[in-house]
């Protein structure tokens, strides 16, 4: 099952308070746009590259999705979180700050 199939499963949990989802290409499908619609969120998307007719998207917005993703990508250098290597839940989420706190600290 690809992201985006599992993507409107997770919309219905968003919080009410949400106004924008940011989202790749591949998130890019009426179906995710229309339950968006429903929340009155509004989306974040760049449309694909086979989309006939492309919407348009706040490409100032979709800047800090990229953030968001260097940021992901560096907590994932860390090996233990990588490969999620603990089996608690707390201790992996003590790791996870811990790395957050050595990366942004320096």
């Amino acid at each position: 099952m690809n992201d985006s199939t599992a993507a409107t499963a997770l919309i219905d949990r968003m919080p009410a308070s949400a106004k924008t989802l940011l989202a790749d290409k591949g998130y890019d499908t009426d179906e995710i746009r229309g339950e968006l619609k429903k929340k009155k969120v509004k989306a974040c998307i760049p449309s694909k590259t086979n989309r006939k007719e492309p919407i348009p998207h706040d490409e100032e917005k979709y800047e800090r999705h990229q953030e968001i993703e260097r940021m992901f990508e560096r907590i994932k250098d860390w090996r233990s979180i990588a490969m999620c290597y603990d089996r608690c839940h707390d201790l992996f989420m003590g790791a996870v700050v811990l790395a957050i706190i050595v990366i942004f600290w320096a």
